[in-house]
């Protein structure tokens, strides 16, 4: 039987995370070594290797909580980010497809949806989709922080376009290009 850790013990563990505690990493595996299965401990492992710049480690650990909970659907998310800002666009896909399936009107639904036009450089539709999950988000705010940069930077993009460019040919930075300049080396929310 799975066991998660207890509410305490995992909002102790938030705290020091949101603190910037240097021993951040050994307190989580001390909690994963007495819940090993609990998603959300390896959910925050992942999000702390990949803010520490331990990549390989953190896709690994954002892995493990999709595949013991494949309905924590912020882990999904985030997972799927974090292969699209590796430049893993077609994996990010593969990721998100579930999350096709929540309610519409989901933020989730909308930050994927804008994030899918961005991989084909449809930069009104990513703006306009991301607007509307950033409207619809009330439980992350972090992550509309997050949201908020890609659009900055798409807005930048098309500012900076000659006016007579298509949508498809605005830039020749690709979107995940930018993605990557923006997010590497920033923990996921």
């Amino acid at each position: 039987m799975t066991t998660l850790c207890n509410d305490s013990d995992l909002q102790d563990l938030m705290a020091a995370i949101a603190s910037d505690d240097r021993d951040e990493i050994a307190r989580i595996d001390r909690l994963m070594a007495a819940h090993p299965d609990d998603p959300r401990l390896h959910f925050l492992r992942g999000s702390v290797l990949a803010g520490i710049g331990r990549p390989i480690e953190a896709l690994a650990s954002l892995k493990r909580a999709v595949e013991i909970a494949p309905d924590f659907a912020i882990a999904r998310f985030q997972l799927g980010f974090f292969q699209l800002t590796s430049g893993e666009a077609v994996d990010a896909l593969t990721t998100w497809g579930p999350i096709a399936l929540m309610p519409e009107g989901h933020y989730l639904r909308f930050f994927v949806g804008g994030l899918t036009h961005l991989i084909r450089d449809e930069f009104d539709a990513t703006v306009e989709r991301l607007n509307q999950g950033i409207a619809a988000n009330d439980e992350n705010p972090a992550l509309n922080n997050d949201m908020q940069l890609i659009i900055d930077q798409v807005t930048a993009i098309q500012r900076t376009a000659p006016p007579s460019a298509s949508d498809e040919n605005r830039d020749a930075a690709s979107a995940t290009s930018f993605l990557l300049d923006q997010f590497a080396g920033r923990r996921p929310n």
